[in-house]
């Protein structure tokens, strides 16, 4: 039996069928699908933290989300087949609906970063249309000018990068206006600090957001179990392990150059409208690369997933 009418809400909490949907008047509510949702034929998860959604509370309390508004983004990763993982086999899964950005965490050292991860994980903010915030964070361990010769290139092509250090706290205030008022993914490798920053810009967040991060690892990813942590200053922070290690969902080999900013505008230029930019003659890419226009380094970046991505085009046949 209902208590109340439909409401909306905010789905905080996603795992094992259950869903946590904070309401507009800041009540949390345990929530399931009714089963005529799930009769519903999907090729992706059906309701997943980040979605607003609308909600019937029972009178015992718990409630019943009864539609799911259309998504404005999602992050969502390929969930390989067990089998064999191929293009035509992968399926979504999705990661958090509604996001707004990504901060991409890396530190000057200890560990050093990983540009080419970095180039991933950028690409996979483009494929999902997604705001992309790149954090150098340990900047006290670097001599001075270090962050900005190595990170330089991210900003000529139009990244915003924030240099941090949460033991000094150089950048802090300007990370916490970067979060205030967004849901913001937070992805990075072990050790590059996030915990640091996050109790930095507020006591007791990075612990709230490991503790997540921790129990949506168990299962190697096989349960998912991501949920938003409020800010003080406004919006929502969402630590997403499964980003670590992501494979690219629906995505081509040939549409891959789009996604690097400062390649797609060089396509047209090119002589054939298929070139790869590997060895066809007249291509634009690799005159902008011989010229300086084009990083070498992110060039390479780009080749090794184009080629990953053959890889597992040529799996599908």
């Amino acid at each position: 039996m209902y208590l109340s009418t439909p409401i909306k809400g905010l789905v905080t909490k996603a795992q094992s069928g259950f869903f946590t949907v904070e309401t507009e008047s800041g009540e949390k509510v345990i929530c399931t699908i009714p089963g005529r949702l799930k009769k519903v034929w999907q090729d992706t998860d059906l309701v997943a933290a980040g979605d607003r959604v609308t909600i019937a509370i029972h009178d015992e309390g718990q409630g019943t989300i009864e539609s799911v508004a259309p998504r404005e983004s999602v992050l969502s990763r390929a969930k390989p087949n067990p089998e064999k993982r191929s293009l035509l086999t992968d399926q979504e899964q999705v990661l958090l609906a509604n996001p707004d950005q990504a901060v991409l965490v890396f530190s000057i050292h200890r560990p050093d970063p990983s540009l080419r991860k970095l180039d991933r994980f950028l690409v996979v903010a483009e494929r999902n249309h997604l705001p992309a915030i790149i954090c150098v964070n340990k900047i006290d361990l670097a001599r001075p000018g270090q962050a900005e010769e190595l990170f330089h290139v991210y900003k000529e092509i139009g990244y915003p990068v924030l240099y941090t250090s949460a033991v000094r706290g150089d950048g802090i205030e300007a990370l916490r206006e970067a979060l205030r008022g967004k849901i913001s993914v937070l992805a990075g490798s072990s050790g590059v600090g996030k915990t640091s920053l996050l109790n930095a810009i507020q006591p007791g967040l990075g612990r709230r957001v490991k503790e997540v991060s921790k129990a949506t690892e168990k299962g190697l990813h096989t349960t998912r179990h991501v949920e938003l942590v409020p800010l003080a200053v406004g919006g929502y922070v969402a630590d997403t392990p499964g980003i670590r290690a992501l494979a690219l969902y629906d995505l081509e080999p040939g549409e891959l150059d789009g996604y690097f900013r400062e390649i797609a505008p060089l396509v047209a230029g090119c002589q054939f409208s298929d070139c790869s930019h590997q060895h066809e003659p007249n291509c634009a890419v690799r005159a902008a690369v011989a010229e300086g226009r084009v990083s070498p380094e992110r060039y390479e970046s780009y080749l090794r997933l184009r080629e990953e991505h053959e890889m597992l085009d040529q799996a599908a046949y």
